[in-house]
């Protein structure tokens, strides 16, 4: 017969839940600065290849590639 899980097994099975969390949350705010800090650069850069691959012209840029 099995025995009940004791008490310290089962906090140690929350506590490795909240490391986990506190990890997933960790990685999530990594993603979240790098999202905004490049953001706008991978924004220009693939605006910029946009226009060089349509060959668009000033007038047409916010059309083409918008």
């Amino acid at each position: 017969m099995q025995q009940a899980p004791r008490r310290d097994q089962r906090d140690q099975r929350g506590a490795s839940a909240v490391e986990y969390a506190l990890l997933v949350a960790g990685i999530a705010a990594v993603i979240c600065v790098a999202v905004y800090a490049f953001g706008s650069i991978a924004a220009v850069i693939t605006h910029s290849n946009c226009t060089q691959i349509t060959g668009a012209t000033a007038s047409t840029i916010h059309t083409s590639c918008g």
